[in-house]
């Protein structure tokens, strides 16, 4: 039985034995943004980075926790190593409108981008809607993320043009429970993706969106055709216990939330641990080497290549995701809302 729970989680030794955040190279010189940095898997995502050398900007909608992130990440600094350069910025992945001006200021404020960790998101948690009127785990964890690549997407790419620079890495955060959709899903109009589909089948669409951009959208769509070097990968960092159980009060009420955070907490990674596969993927030599082996694929451990759910290897679905996402972004901020996917600027 433990071995079968084991399997679903993720919760087991063997499976990230052999890289820790110890394993990270050095990143000095390297300009990283973290989504979700302040908390959870993206905070240790974040600190590995920082103690790496890398300067690191931490996304997050809340800002009472950046401080202390912060401080955090340089107390564990080596006193006679690399100044850790560690700065926040407060983002809210559920306005469109606010991603923009976050997106926008940091490819006007920074020379580089090497490294775009897509991490932060709504847990399972019960149906709500962004400010912008999407279903927020959609909102969130897909649209968000899919509108801040497009706005940081030129630096990126004037990052891989840099004598000597490795290629930049996008990396997004998506989970296996991106397989317990209990629906067909389609991505054809605002009406479907505002369906309330149950908490697991709200959080299972916005993950399974997750790859589809990674898979049909960014590399498929974006990066191979204009010869990019920029390499994009889905991850899965295992069941791990975050902030995010909390949520399950909001979705369960108080009593039956609780007991549901602690039932399953004991079978559940540390962050520290759910932090492996991302890093990996957004560090690991082996990606150099061979990129084409990686790019647009989707890890669920370090160096452990997954095969999707029939859903996510449908090139129809990414085609409608790509879609409704345009059209969404479009309709909330205008025509000229997305900047062109292909240019460097």
């Amino acid at each position: 039985m433990q071995t079968i729970i084991n399997k679903v989680t993720g919760n087991d030794a063997n499976n990230i034995s052999g890289f820790d955040q110890e394993d990270v190279p050095e990143l000095k010189g390297r300009t990283v943004v973290v989504t979700g940095g302040t908390v959870g898997i993206g905070f240790e995502v974040a600190k590995a980075l920082a103690l790496a050398g890398a300067r690191v900007r931490l996304l997050s909608r809340r800002s009472e926790n950046a401080e202390e992130a912060i401080a955090k990440i340089k107390s564990d600094a080596d006193p006679h190593g690399p100044i850790v350069d560690v700065t926040f910025t407060p983002c809210d992945l559920g306005s469109l409108e606010n991603v923009k001006q976050v997106g926008d200021r940091i490819r006007e404020q920074e020379e580089r981008l090497d490294l775009l960790i897509l991490d932060a998101g709504v847990g399972v948690n019960k149906y709500d809607v962004s400010a912008d009127g999407i279903d927020r785990h959609f909102a969130v964890n897909h649209l968000g993320h899919y509108y801040l690549t497009n706005r940081v997407l030129p630096l990126l790419r004037r990052t891989a043009e840099l004598p000597g620079a490795p290629a930049p890495r996008i990396v997004v955060v998506s989970s296996e429970l991106h397989r317990a959709l209990a629906t067909t899903v389609k991505f054809a109009s605002l009406d479907e993706i505002n369906t309330d589909l149950g908490a697991n089948g709200l959080y299972a669409r916005s993950k399974l969106a997750n790859i589809l951009f990674v898979k049909y959208g960014l590399v498929e769509r974006v990066l191979r055709p204009t010869g990019s070097r920029i390499v994009a990968i889905a991850t899965h960092p295992g069941a791990v216990h975050t902030t995010q159980q909390d949520q399950f009060k909001d979705t369960f009420g108080t009593v039956v939330g609780t007991m549901m955070k602690h039932l399953t907490i004991p079978f559940m990674r540390n962050p520290e641990q759910g932090s492996l596969s991302t890093l990996w993927a957004a560090t690991s030599e082996e990606v150099d080497e061979d990129p084409a082996k990686w790019n647009g694929h989707y890890i669920t451990d370090p160096g452990q290549l997954s095969e999707e759910s029939r859903a996510a290897q449908s090139s129809e679905l990414g085609k409608n995701l790509w879609g409704i996402s345009e059209l969404l972004v479009r309709k909330k901020l205008g025509s000229d809302a997305l900047l062109p996917w292909d240019e460097r600027m």
